[in-house]
């Protein structure tokens, strides 16, 4: 039995979107899974395998910067956010093939399994001090406390930034979400991300000069090696750095956010995990699937084709929805029940395709440490205020938790 479509709303960050969007596309995962939006004036898609073949086809394009970096230029008339989307643009995230996959094979470096797999006494040590300073019995912003210092920290480190700027980093980060993420509420997000990003910018060259002088332990070290006889430019390095920044923290941030309040609504599951740690990895792979911290992917569309019965033509935009496709009853069972044991190989939380994302390692390390010791070391955790009560951030792409305040035991 399908839902009825009666009074959906068209407005994709109305109250019911932001707070349960399962609940909000399940409607059009139903009845119009190819549904045009007229608000955004964009394709909106739901179903698992319309979003996974979309994912890997030839038929969208990443490259939406351009477009809509003419747009704002007119509109904002600002050098600054002129000079922000020329950096943006250098996204290996925003690029097709060929240079697509000529960055890609330069950024990996970066996350090369050996790299990650070296940082996991420091993350742990950082997730140990944080835990540290939480009082047992106290009732805490999980969020402000844990969650989002601590992939703040981490990528900081990784970069080789010094300690005693990674309040700097949270701070740029934030300007970035809202005007990547969607933040369409925050009216001065174009300035206000175009001051961070180049405060950001001229720091980063200034850690890159010293880097090229003295080469360290960090990421900026291993992009700046050539590969080959390839190599970052200079404005793809601090488009690149700029990137690793924001994708490592906010998504990770939203991940142990959104994984931890799972475990919370779920008492059984929550014992589970505590009886058996060894679930951790599975159990990271299940929150991305049930709850996960992207809530659309966007792209353009670059040739005409068919997609669930409707025709998509050259310059339309596409919203591909990834918690409506992860909750797809067509590819998972009982879709709308956590599972520590599913273990499924088949979400779309990290994307799929060329567009796999590169830091998926270093987010699945942070969260298993995190959410593990989370689990042993507070094992009588609980929400401090009823779950309806809890505030999502208003953002078009990420879904994640502006609190998550809870009690440490008793």
């Amino acid at each position: 039995m399908t839902s009825p479509l009666i009074s959906f709303d068209e407005n994709l960050l109305c109250e019911l979107a932001v707070r349960d969007p399962y609940e909000y596309f399940k409607p059009l995962r139903e009845n119009d899974p190819v549904h045009w939006n007229p608000r955004h004036r964009a394709w909106i898609v739901t179903p698992h395998a319309e979003l996974s073949s979309s994912l890997r086809g030839q038929y969208l394009t990443a490259e939406r910067i351009t477009p809509f970096t003419k747009a704002i230029s007119r509109a904002s008339d600002s050098d600054d956010v002129d000079a922000t989307f020329s950096i943006l643009k250098d996204w290996v995230v925003f690029r097709d093939p060929p240079e697509h996959t000529r960055l890609r094979k330069l950024v990996s470096r970066a996350f090369a399994p050996t790299i990650v797999r070296r940082r996991s006494e420091e993350i742990t040590a950082t997730i140990a001090t944080l835990v540290g300073r939480l009082e047992r019995g106290s009732v805490v912003d999980l969020i402000q406390e844990f969650a989002y210092p601590l992939p703040a920290i981490v990528i900081a480190e990784m970069l080789g930034a010094p300690p005693e700027d990674r309040d700097l980093f949270k701070g740029w980060s934030d300007k970035l979400t809202a005007l990547v993420f969607g933040a369409y509420d925050q009216q001065d997000r174009f300035h206000s991300a175009a001051a961070g990003m180049l405060e950001l910018r001229d720091y980063l060259l200034g850690l890159i000069s010293q880097y090229e002088r003295e080469p360290g332990d960090n990421l900026i070290s291993v992009l700046l090696e050539h590969e080959g006889d390839d190599t970052l430019s200079r404005d793809e390095l601090v488009s690149t750095c700029t990137l690793l920044l924001f994708g490592g923290h906010e998504t990770t941030t939203n991940l142990i956010g959104n994984g931890t309040l799972a475990l919370l609504s779920d008492p059984e599951q929550f014992r589970l995990l505590q009886s058996t740690p060894e679930l951790i990895a599975s159990a990271i792979e299940e929150f991305v699937r049930f709850d996960g911290p992207a809530r659309a992917t966007v792209r353009l569309v670059k040739e005409e084709h068919n997609l669930g019965g409707k025709t998509l033509r050259p310059g339309q935009r596409v919203f591909l929805i990834n918690p409506a496709a992860n909750r797809d009853p067509l590819a998972f069972d009982e879709p709308d029940r956590l599972d520590l044991t599913r273990n499924p190989p088949n979400h779309l939380g990290f994307g799929v395709g060329v567009h796999y994302c590169l830091g998926a390692p270093l987010a699945r390390l942070e969260a298993q440490l995190a959410i593990s010791t989370l689990v042993q070391t507070f094992p009588d955790l609980e929400l401090a205020v009823p779950r309806d009560q809890l505030e999502w951030h208003s953002t078009m792409l990420s879904r994640g938790l502006k609190r998550l305040p809870v009690r440490l035991g008793r």
